[in-house]
């Protein structure tokens, strides 16, 4: 015999609340609607639900049987519910995320962890890779957005570009390099020290480049190449190496007091951070969320970095 699971799922309500009424407001159904259906249901089973004559109603044997189905079914529709309520308010789901690998090491993991503290139960899924690579994935939709720096984005490229961050580069270097000792940095004096040169690919590498060219460079020392941003901080911790880092990264690691920023002003590249996603492509409530808290932790942090700018006494 098949029975429907609606009129298993009312039968437990009615269990639960002890009265038919009761059962049918816990349902959002009228007392009538819930009162049929446990008549059909007696009728089909040939036997009674309930016992007769009992205030709160009492279930007989089969009827308590079948309420226990039912109990399982209500509680699995109540949990549907609340995933569906869960959804539209963006607290759970899953966020798929790429960006360049030093700002998402520096920056956009706090802020993942901070999302988590508001919205725990949305899974974050993160990648790395510069525009092209970010570009292609979003295309194919491998993921929902991107957070990396753009110059700018060609016309009909189907994208859209919400920026966060203006772009401000420094060279960066531990804070005992002896640099930071001369009462007046020149800029040529740079040249005489070794490089870190960010990965192939990196944004960062034709920053460099260009400031080392127009510092009238034809040859410099570069003894390593393409570490992640850990691994150069931790070789310039302990060499006079220098890099080209953005400001906001070198900002992210003022508290550790390893490594600092030379006060020389270099060239700030026509660039700038910012989330990139496809343009008219509808978001998930969650990934609409994580995109508010990224923008409104960058916009805290802008004014931050901009104090933290005006400390610096400048040269070059």
């Amino acid at each position: 015999m098949k029975l429907d699971e609606r009129h298993l799922i009312q039968l437990a309500a009615v269990i639960n609340a002890g009265g038919v009424t009761e059962g049918a407001e816990a349902l959002g159904m009228t007392q009538s609607a819930v009162s049929r259906t446990l008549a059909v249901l007696e009728r089909r089973l040939g036997e009674p639900l309930f016992v007769k004559g009992r205030r709160p109603l009492r279930p007989t044997p089969l009827g308590r049987a079948l309420g226990e189905h039912g109990q399982a079914m209500l509680l699995q529709s109540r949990k549907a519910s609340e995933l569906v309520d869960s959804f539209r308010h963006g607290h759970s789901g899953a966020v798929r995320v790429g960006g360049t690998q030093f700002f998402m090491d520096a920056l956009i993991s706090g802020m993942i962890a901070k999302f988590h503290n508001v919205r725990p139960e949305v899974r974050v899924e993160q990648s790395y890779g510069y525009l092209p690579e970010l570009q292609a994935a979003i295309r194919a939709d491998r993921i929902d957005l991107a957070i990396c720096p753009v110059d700018v984005l060609e016309e009909g490229s189907g994208f859209e570009f919400e920026r966060i961050l203006p772009g401000h580069n420094m060279v960066a270097c531990r804070v005992t390099h002896p640099l930071l000792m001369k009462r007046r940095l020149k800029g040529p004096e740079i040249l005489d020290y070794p490089w870190i040169a960010p990965p192939p690919g990196s944004p960062l590498l034709a920053d460099m480049r260009a400031m080392l060219v127009g510092l009238g460079a034809t040859e410099v020392r570069i003894p390593y190449v393409g570490g992640s941003l850990a691994s150069a901080m931790n070789y310039m911790k302990h060499s006079d190496a220098l890099t080209v880092l953005p400001h906001s990264v070198v900002f992210a690691y003022r508290k550790e007091r390893e490594i600092t920023a030379l006060p020389l002003r270099i060239h700030h590249p026509e660039r700038t951070l910012g989330i990139l996603t496809l343009a008219g492509s509808p978001q998930s409530p969650a990934v609409a969320a994580f995109s508010r808290h990224i923008a409104a932790s960058f916009e805290k942090l802008a004014g931050l970095i901009k104090r933290h700018e005006q400390t610096v006494i400048w040269t070059g």
